[in-house]
């Protein structure tokens, strides 16, 4: 694996190619359990609203990442943002909540592709029984394998998961609209019960989809990096723009046309990923098969991409004396094995733990979207800073309000979502503080912490052990 500082400048691209990479970079496996999960959540007609509403606020992030990249082209990481904006503290903060969300995105993977193989082969359909966890396990240790020889980016592989992931759904999306049915769509189109509009009722039901739709948004920050590569700065925001409304309306059709053809509850009832079910019952068993390929070829090139994705953080962190140096330990092949072999722990153990919860995927890819939050919310916070500090200059008063929007979407969003998620992460923030201590005592610092920083700890440890308590009480249900 190449450090991101010492890549090659990559080949500047045109608008329409760089939408492509966009749609590309932020489609993974969330996208095929849709159908069930928002289904769960709600009717089509707030389904609807709560997409336009999560489709502005990711606009207003991804639009701010693409500012702060191209006003700051010299920082590294999603964290050196908040580094650079609020000091060292901040950035590891950020930095550690981008690399929880990381693994613990790679444990959805895990669970949606035993899934994915159970349309073929039975054993697997839970996705967390003891046979599945065997087999990612094993998936996980080749990856990490992989990874460490610096094969992650092979143009091969992107190739195929590319046509995995938008061949599989272009199909089932003309399918879909060709058996639409617009009488079972508008029959219970705001709730389970009739068709009045409910005030109370409707906000419910949005809140209830805000975790599932912002988690099929992870991994949007890739989209701004790649916009770098546009021939002209003036295209980047352009192609980050069109290939959101491109996603959106993707992610939208995916979640929405399956109404028009099961029941709410027939939806709600599904085994994940449940576009493969749908699609099986639309078609028959081929549409299974070809879904069931997809998915699994689409999970192991996200799987792979996001393998490389905490170690790099971890390197990067310890690059800027964030964590101890022996963090930032790299091979003959420039990979960071210390940071890939303790994700891929980490990881292991989380496995394990996925016998003992009844919803192992929701809960997976719930802790790692609030986990990735923190980091959106200095990312955020710090685009606000930047456009105040330079309002003088044109257009940063529209990038102060662009920034504002993302702020507010961002911490709207992970109250919506479940803050009890949020507290969860918290637990794994103490062991990082303690590294993070470690690295400053390690750079001369006389102090482990500073009395601000020492504050924030408080505030951390104090919500870490709320959660703990309401783990015991069922406040929190795994």
């Amino acid at each position: 694996m190449i450090n991101l500082s010492e890549k090659k400048p990559p080949k500047k691209i045109g608008l329409l190619p760089l939408c492509a990479l966009v749609i590309s970079s932020s489609i993974g496996g969330g996208v095929f359990g849709l159908p069930s999960d928002l289904a769960r959540a709600a009717a089509p007609g707030p389904v609807i609203i709560a997409w336009l509403i999560v489709g502005f606020g990711i606009l207003m992030l991804a639009l701010s990442l693409n500012n702060l990249l191209l006003k700051e082209p010299k920082l590294e990481g999603m964290f050196s943002y908040a580094q650079k904006g609020f000091g060292p503290f901040a950035g590891f903060i950020s930095g550690w909540g981008y690399w929880l969300s990381a693994w613990l995105g790679n444990v959805a993977f895990a669970t949606m592709m035993m899934s994915a193989l159970g349309y073929f082969f039975p054993v697997f359909k839970s996705g967390q029984n003891l046979p599945s966890i065997l087999l990612a396990s094993v998936l996980l240790w080749c990856l990490t394998y992989f990874v460490s020889q610096g094969i992650e980016g092979a143009a091969i592989i992107n190739m195929v998961v590319t046509i995995g992931k938008l061949v599989p759904l272009f199909v089932f999306i003309v399918t879909a609209i060709i058996l639409f049915d617009g009488h079972l769509f508008t029959q219970a189109f705001w709730d389970n019960v009739g068709s009045h509009f409910v005030v109370s009722d409707v906000m419910q039901q949005i809140k209830n989809c805000t975790m599932v739709m912002m988690w099929v948004f992870v991994g949007i920050e890739g989209a701004s990096t790649l916009s770098a590569r546009a021939q002209k700065k003036s295209t980047a925001g352009k192609a980050t723009m069109f290939g959101l409304i491109s996603l959106l309306a993707i992610y939208m059709l995916i979640s929405i046309l399956p109404y028009g053809y099961l029941t709410r509850t027939q939806l709600a009832d599904l085994h994940q990923p449940a576009l493969l079910y749908v699609f099986a019952q639309m078609v028959g068993p081929w549409g299974g098969y070809l879904i069931g390929i997809g998915l699994i070829v689409s999970i192991l090139g996200a799987w792979l991409s996001w393998t490389m994705l905490p170690a790099e953080t971890i390197l990067l962190m310890a690059k800027q004396k964030l964590l101890p140096k022996y963090f930032g330990k790299v091979n003959r092949h420039n990979a960071p094995t210390f940071a890939l072999v303790m994700t891929a722990f980490l990881v292991q153990g989380f496995l394990f733990t996925l016998l003992f919860t009844s919803r192992a995927y929701n809960f997976a890819y719930s802790l790692c979207t609030a986990s990735i939050i923190v980091c959106y919310i200095l990312v955020a916070a710090y685009q606000i800073k930047y456009s105040y500090q330079h309002l003088n200059v044109k257009g940063n008063r529209a990038q102060l309000m662009i920034g504002v929007f993302a702020l507010v979407f961002e911490v709207v969003g992970i109250w919506m979502a479940g803050i009890e998620y949020l507290l969860l992460c918290l637990i794994a923030y103490l062991p990082g503080i303690y590294f993070y201590g470690k690295a400053r005592q390690e750079n001369g610092c006389a102090v482990r912490l500073s009395h601000k920083e020492k504050l924030v700890t408080g505030l951390l440890t104090a919500g870490a052990l709320l959660s703990v308590g309401l783990m015991f009480t069922g406040g929190i249900s795994l």
